[in-house]
């Protein structure tokens, strides 16, 4: 290799919620292999607990805790744990999301034939799990004089998406609120910027993958995408990476949209 890694993390801590699979397992992995430690977040523990072995096979410091991210006395827990175990958590991805620990992420009815009661699951992760894990990590990271948070929003509320409306608002919600603290906590050393996504490849593999993207569904669903393809894991993790990095100091109350092409900004 010639010269050293750019985007390593010198050996700081992340905290990654909901990292037990998908696009929050990717970048639990990314940033362990760029020297962090990981605290891996999961409401399941089970899941938490076979991505920080697999960070451990890597040769990297990993701790497994369980926690929702929409109860704040459990993320405060958490962040305990983690400390006590790891060290201070200086790196913060807000991974958590859809509609909540024990929901099915779907398309609702139009939002006016929903129910008050029907909204909460979205918005108690999407929004107010960000706030109870920022609120948490960020006297530390104040203390410190450094730290980097990242936040996964989504397109659905950057750009609107029918039939989706709670999820994009509390998405919106999200990045705001990410803006917001970008403005608070730059005198401290700290970044805080969002990663806007569209849709990522179902988890399957093999035949059912094959023949889910031979589909009419999906070959609709592609030909929004300039890329022609549904963006993977490791696309979001690359993202995170970079912003959690040294590369990205200069960078704060930024959304980026990692997303195919799905839609543009300027």
């Amino acid at each position: 290799m010639i010269g050293a890694d750019p985007l390593d993390l010198g050996g700081q801590i992340a905290f990654v919620t909901g990292a037990g699979q998908g696009a929050g397992r990717a970048i639990a992995l990314a940033l362990a292999r760029h020297n962090a430690g990981v605290a891996v977040n999961d409401f399941v523990m089970e899941r938490a607990a076979a991505v920080a072995q697999e960070i451990r096979s890597l040769g990297a410091r990993a701790f497994a805790v369980q926690a929702d991210v929409g109860d704040h006395s459990s993320v405060r827990g958490a962040f305990e744990k983690a400390r006590a175990e790891l060290g201070p958590v200086t790196l913060l991805v807000n991974n958590a999301g859809n509609a909540g620990p024990t929901e099915k992420m779907g398309y609702s009815p139009f939002f006016w034939e929903t129910a008050p009661s029907d909204w909460d699951r979205y918005i108690r992760t999407n929004l107010q799990g960000v706030m109870n894990c920022c609120h948490v990590a960020l006297p530390e990271m104040a203390a410190q004089k450094r730290g980097r948070i990242v936040t996964v929003v989504s397109d659905a509320g950057r750009i609107g998406e029918a039939r989706l409306a709670v999820y994009g608002a509390a998405k919106a919600g999200a990045a705001g609120f990410v803006r917001s603290l970008a403005r608070e906590s730059g005198r401290f050393g700290i970044t805080c910027n969002a990663i806007s996504l569209s849709s990522l490849e179902p988890p399957m593999s093999g035949e059912p993958l094959a023949q889910f993207l031979a589909s009419d569904q999906a070959k609709a669903q592609l030909s929004r995408y300039t890329i022609r393809r549904y963006g993977k894991p490791e696309d979001v993790a690359a993202m995170a990476l970079f912003l959690c990095s040294d590369a990205a100091s200069w960078i704060t109350g930024q959304t980026y949209p990692v997303n195919g092409g799905y839609s543009f900004a300027v």
